[in-house]
Formats: C-alpha cells, structure tokens, sequence
C-alpha cells in the first residue's frame, strides 16, 4: 500500500516543484518581453508608467502590458489620460482596439474635432477602429484606456500642426 501512494505522490510532488520553478521564471519576465507562448499575469499595481509617447498629446501615461507598440507584433498597452485630454483627429495603418478600464472615453470620427458628433464609452466600453479611418479622442476627467494591435502602432494626424513630434521645442 506505501508503494502505491508513494507512485501516486511522487509525480505530484514532481509536478509541483516543475510549476514553482516556472513561475520564479516566469516572474523574471518583463511584459515587453513576453511571447505569445509565454503567461502574464498583471495586478494594477504591476504596471509600470511612464510619459506616453511623443506621438500623443503630452500629460499621459503609458503601461505597457504585453508586446512591443513599437515593433512588428501584437500588444497590449493602457493609457492614463488627465482631465480634459484630447488627441485630434488622426488615423492609424492597423486596427485599433480600445476598451475603457475607468473613466469615460469619448470618441468621433471625421477630419475635423467635434464632441457633439461622438460617442461616449465608459468603463467597460469597447471599440474597434479599422485602418486609416479619422477619429479624435477626449476624456472629460481622468480616465485609463486599454488598446490593443498589432505593431508598429503608429499614429498619423490628419493636420500636422496637430501633431506633438511637430511642436517647437
């Protein structure tokens, strides 16, 4: 009967030990250097935040949760916005996806910023929007956004006078 249990537990006790050691790994990982064949679990309070890119407006925040915007690839990022953000009217070469984590997102579409004509979302509002369509974006109060692609995310404005890369420094 010892043999038995003994047969029993001791690949149990093998299995434990191969997960233990797996997560150790694992939790060495950094999002941005995650494949898709890898596991990310992430609290909140795991985000790291930094300055959003140059390519938005300035004041947000940016966290990268899994992938590379930058490179070619899937990724997932979230967008801490302060009260009263807006990015105008712009377009991107891949879809964007984006679901409201808290806050309200508003969102239109066209060449020109008008917040009569948009939508509202709040948290737990999704959207898609397909390549080179134009839309803008504001956020009446504070508010995170997560978006989703497939890199390089890029981000062209319909007017360039209304993109950030092009402001006198």
């Amino acid at each position: 009967m010892k043999k038995i249990a003994l047969i029993l537990t001791l690949p149990l006790a093998v299995s434990l030990v191969a997960v233990a050691a797996q997560k150790k790994d694992a939790s060495k990982k950094s999002p941005e250097s995650a494949t898709s064949e890898q596991h990310v679990v992430l609290n909140p309070a795991d985000l790291k935040w930094g300055d959003a890119p140059p390519g938005l407006p300035p004041g947000a925040k940016l966290a990268v949760l899994a992938g590379d915007p930058n490179k070619k690839g899937p990724f997932t990022v979230r967008l801490q916005t302060p009260a009263g953000y807006k990015v105008p009217p712009h377009t991107h070469p891949t879809t964007e996806h984006i679901t409201v984590i808290s806050g309200t997102f508003n969102i239109g579409t066209g060449d020109k910023f008008d917040e009569a004509a948009g939508k509202e979302l709040g948290a737990g509002g999704y959207m898609v929007m397909p390549p080179g369509m134009k839309h803008y974006a504001w956020t009446p109060a504070e508010a995170i956004i997560q978006v989703h692609g497939i890199g390089p995310f890029v981000i062209k404005y319909v007017n360039p006078a209304d993109d950030p890369r092009n402001a006198k420094k």
